[in-house]
Parts: structure tokens; C-alpha cells; sequence
């Protein structure tokens, strides 16, 4: 079913989107998005960093603020952004994927707005075209609760952010050149923790002079850790030697609060965690993230390790790795431990009222679709992924400009198995090999909305549908934003973009190259190869 190259475990996302407030705050971002030499582990590379850093910098806003970014694209090819689980509320301009959006051309620049309409919670952005994100490019975002909504647990004292992923010696050229000739990625030359390599746990795993991420904390305090894993495919148990972790949020939804000592993180998935600092000091300690569910002893080389240290700490961590699962095969475990996610259903969270108070067990189902994932096959001569045996590739003009799992086969009987009291609501969830995973949508948000697989190789090669939800009551723009003053035109439509003075070093050249901007027309939408047509 579902295949992963190295953690067997595909993931989906779901973006959905409502209006944007002009009496609410407004927080503006201006990102220059071009390539820095790094050599994260050990190997120098062109990674893509955001105002010369890699990763880039965090979005800390709170509910309701409107968001304006400009986007400067430094690279030499066009660029989108997208933020992984945001909810652009009536607003799919501003998603930032292919479907909806025409790139941004090589040093143009394009502003992006939007709000954070009644959401909180832990969430990141990357860039979504031609496997860029395997370059890097990500960055953390946080949506903060207003002041006069409770939070279900007390205050920390402090707030830190931990992006863990696969990383290849490669560049994002080369890996895309693979997928393209059919190759598989292979086995990735290690994993990240805020983009550096490995601390030296073993001299003979991990060689020297490799940069590491060292988190400093202070003894007898509580930090909300927010962990994201951005890398390209590869599912990772996330760790903490010597300390419990209280999961306490998920992609902006409270959860019911459970200690965990491991936690598998699939890729595309935000968690975030209460760590008390309650250990003695002796020493620093390992923060982990190893892949799952494959040969250990292949895989061992590949661990990512940072170190937390304390301000009192006596010396610096040595020994064996904290272990992970016991066994690295099993995948019950793993799903066990997603389906003990819960929905925390007393707790308000971007509004008063509870999060499960509107019952939505109650809903009526009006409609089913079923996708099935298969391994890559050969279409025309290219290898490529399906889902339900279609392969997509995004068209020349964007479309918009014309809980519950269990393994075997899905079938009307499952939905007697679903947990309708507190599931989870988030934006991505796993799908285990052999397994199905149920996913309730209230299609409430007009646009139109891309259904991926996370794993980045999948994607590439096909593996997304984009599902348009139209009300045909609307008239003029009451239940979804007027096209942006400054869409691009790309495809039929470049007629209508006017030119930019393209402002970055790289000249004139590769910009008169790059794919130029474009927006939807009623006949450009009969073009929706691919696409998945609902009525609310």
C-alpha cells in the first residue's frame, strides 16, 4: 500500500482555508530566499537559507494577526513557499503550491498575506517546487493563543523549536536528476537537528570536526519543545536521554497531556512537548532522532544527535545513544502510539469554547473518495507515483487561476472502527504500509486545496490531487477572497503579468528563463486534470 523509501510510512497533508480581520495586528517578514555553502555533515553543499541563514527564521505571531511576507528569490530557479498546516482561511492565493500559485521567477520578488484566522499551534514552511525543501529553505512557525483565551497547562519558561530530517551530501539538482532517470534516493547520508550534523557519540560513526546543535537550558525549569520533521522521507523517533516528554499539542490542536520517553515523528508532522529540566547535571545529555522501522545496523551511522546542556552541567555526554523501540520493524508499536494521540476536548483553543464541542461525530458524511497509494511505475517511459493509478504533474497554468488507520484493505465496514470522540484534528497523518488511514473534511473553505504525500520523493513524482470546493450560491466574494492585486501570471495567462526588473546578482539571464506568474480564468479551470471537484 502506502510505500516510503527508508521509514515505509507515506504521509498526507490537508490544507483547508476563512476571512482576514484589518483590525487585527499585522506582523511583516522580509525574507531574501537564495543559497549559502554549508556542510552539515562534513561535505560542503549549496543549501537554501533565508537571509543568509539555514534554517530560516521563525514566524511568532498569535491568533488573528495577519501575516505579510515578501519573498525575494535569490535562487537560480522559481520558488514557492507554503506553511504546512496554516489554515488560509477563503484563501487559497496564498497556499503556495503549484496548483494555486505560479512560481515566483528568479529575483523577483512576491508578498505574501494571509491571517491566522482562529488557529494556534506549531507549524513550519518550506519551500514546495521541484524538491526543493530537501536544500532546506523551512523555517518554524508559531501561533501563539491571544491573552484572554487559557491555555491548558502552565507557562514555560522558555520556548524552543527543533527541526529534525534526512539530509543527502547531494543537492536538491542532482537528487531531483535521480528521481527523473528512475533511480531511488537510497539510503540518505544522515539526519539533521536545526541543520547540523551529529554530535561525536562514537569516533567511529560520527567523524570529526562535524558542527552540532548544543540546546541550553537552565536546571528546574519547564520548556514547550517544539519538534518538526522536515526532511525528505525518512520517519524518525524523536528523544530526550533521561527525560519524560509530555505531549501537549499537534499541528493547532491541544491534546490530551500523556508522557512519552520516544516519540515517532513522520515526516511533515509538528509535536510539541512540556520537558522539565529535573535531571542532575551530571552531564549533558543526547537528543536523538533516528530512523524507523529499518535495518538498525545499516542505519545506525545515520542518527541525528544534538546535546542539551544545562548551565550547571559537570562535563559532556559520552556513552551509548538512549535507545529507541525495541523492535525497529514494528509497526504496531508505531501505530499505537499515534492512535494514543488525543484530542484534549475540554480545552479551548483559538476560541472560549471547547475543541470538540461541536461534536463532530455528528456529521453526516456526504461523500467518499478512496486514494490508493501503490510503489512508483512506469508511465510513458518515466518512473512515477500514483495515487488510485494517476500520476499528476502540475499543469502550466495553476488550477485555481482557470482520524482514524488500521491495517489491510479500507472497505464500508471500517467505518465502524473509527474513533469519533477525540481524534486528533491536524494537518498530516501517517499511513502505515499495508494500512489505510480515515480522514474526516468538513469542506467549508471555498479554493482550491492540494492532498500530498509528504514524502518529498513521492510528491515529485506525482503523488498529490488537488480537491476544488466551489459553493454555487456564492456571488461576488463572500466565502472566498478576490484573486490578490499581485498574482503572478504564468502558462495561457503570462499575456497579462507585467514585467519585473529582476534585482538580484544573478542578472537578466536566468530570470528571462524562469516560468512566469499567472491567475484563473473560468476556461483556465478546464483545465483541472487531476483535480477533485466537491460542493460544500
Amino acid at each position: 500500500m502506502w510505500r516510503a523509501l527508508a521509514a515505509a510510512v507515506a504521509v498526507l497533508v490537508v490544507v483547508a482555508a476563512r476571512p482576514a480581520a484589518a483590525t487585527d495586528p499585522y506582523a511583516f517578514f522580509d525574507w531574501d530566499v537564495g543559497y549559502v555553502t554549508a556542510a552539515p555533515l562534513g561535505v560542503k553543499q549549496q543549501v537554501i537559507g533565508i537571509n543568509g541563514k539555514f534554517p530560516g527564521p521563525t514566524v511568532n505571531i498569535s491568533t488573528n494577526w495577519n501575516v505579510v511576507v515578501n519573498v525575494l528569490n535569490d535562487l537560480d530557479e522559481p520558488l514557492l513557499i507554503t506553511w504546512n498546516g496554516i489554515q488560509h482561511r477563503k484563501n487559497c492565493w496564498q497556499d503556495g503550491v503549484l496548483g494555486t500559485n505560479c512560481p515566483i521567477p528568479s529575483g523577483w520578488n512576491w508578498t505574501y498575506e494571509f491571517q491566522v484566522k482562529d488557529q494556534i499551534g506549531s507549524f513550519f514552511y518550506f519551500p514546495s517546487t521541484g524538491l526543493q525543501r530537501a536544500a532546506g529553505g523551512y523555517g518554524g512557525v508559531v501561533v501563539n493563543n491571544r491573552d484572554v483565551i487559557a491555555v491548558p497547562f502552565g507557562r514555560p519558561d522558555g520556548d524552543i523549536t527543533i527541526f529534525i530530517g534526512d539530509w543527502y551530501n547531494k543537492n536538491h539538482t542532482d537528487l531531483r536528476k535521480m528521481l527523473d532517470s528512475g533511480k531511488d534516493l537510497g539510503m540518505p547520508d544522515g539526519v539533521l537537528i536545526n541543520g547540523k550534523g551529529p554530535y561525536r557519540y562514537n569516533d567511529s560513526l560520527v567523524p570529526a570536526g562535524i558542527e552540532y546543535e548544543t540546546i541550553n537550558v537552565d536546571p528546574g525549569k519547564t520548556y514547550r519543545i517544539r519538534v518538526h520533521n522536515v526532511g525528505t522521507s525518512t520517519s524518525l523517533n524523536f528523544r530526550i536521554q533521561g527525560h519524560n516528554m509530555v505531549l501537549v499539542e499537534t499541528e493547532g490542536s491541544y491534546t490530551t497531556q500523556q508522557n512519552y520517553t520516544n516519540l515517532d515523528v513522520h515526516v511533515g508532522q509538528s509535536y510539541s512537548f512540556l520537558v522539565t529540566t529535573d535531571q542532575n547535571a551530571s552531564s549533558d545529555y543526547y537528543v536523538v532522532a533516528s530512523a524507523r522501522m529499518v535495518n538498525d545496523t545499516v542505519w545506525r551511522r545515520v542518527a541525528g544527535v544534538a546535546v542539551l546542556r544545562y548551565s550547571n552541567s559537570r562535563g559532556r555526554a559520552s556513552g551509548p545513544l538512549p535507545d529507541p523501540p525495541q523492535d525497529q520493524f514494528d509497526k504496531s508499536f508505531s501505530m499505537n502510539q499515534a492512535r494514543s494521540v488525543r484530542w484534549n476536548l475540554s480545552a479551548g483553543a483559538a476560541r472560549p469554547n471547547p475543541q470538540g464541542s461541536f461534536r463532530y461525530s455528528s456529521i453526516n458524511v456526504t461523500q467518499a473518495y478512496l486514494l490508493r497509494s501503490t510503489a512508483p511505475v512506469t508511465i510513458n517511459g518515466r518512473r512515477r507515483a500514483t495515487l488510485n493509478g494517476l500520476s499528476f504533474t502540475p499543469p502550466e497554468t495553476p488550477l485555481r487561476l482557470a482520524d482514524a488507520m488500521d491495517y489491510g484493505e479500507w472497505t464500508e465496514d471500517s467505518r465502524g472502527t473509527y474513533n469519533k470522540g477525540d481524534g486528533v484534528a491536524r494537518s498530516t497523518v501517517q499511513v502505515y504500509p499495508g494500512a489505510w488511514a480515515a480522514v474526516l473534511v468538513s469542506l467549508d473553505n471555498v479554493g482550491v486545496w492540494n492532498v500530498r504525500s509528504e514524502n518529498l520523493d513521492s510528491w515529485y513524482l506525482g503523488q498529490e490531487v488537488y480537491v476544488r470546493v466551489v459553493n454555487p450560491e456564492d456571488t461576488g466574494n463572500k466565502t472566498e477572497m478576490a484573486i490578490p492585486d499581485n498574482a503572478l501570471f504564468c502558462g495561457q495567462l503570462h499575456k497579462y503579468q507585467k514585467q519585473q526588473t529582476p534585482h538580484h546578482k544573478m542578472g537578466t539571464s536566468a530570470a528571462a528563463a524562469a516560468v512566469v506568474g499567472s491567475r484563473v480564468a473560468a476556461a483556465a479551470m478546464l483545465l483541472l486534470a487531476g483535480a477533485v471537484m466537491i460542493s460544500p
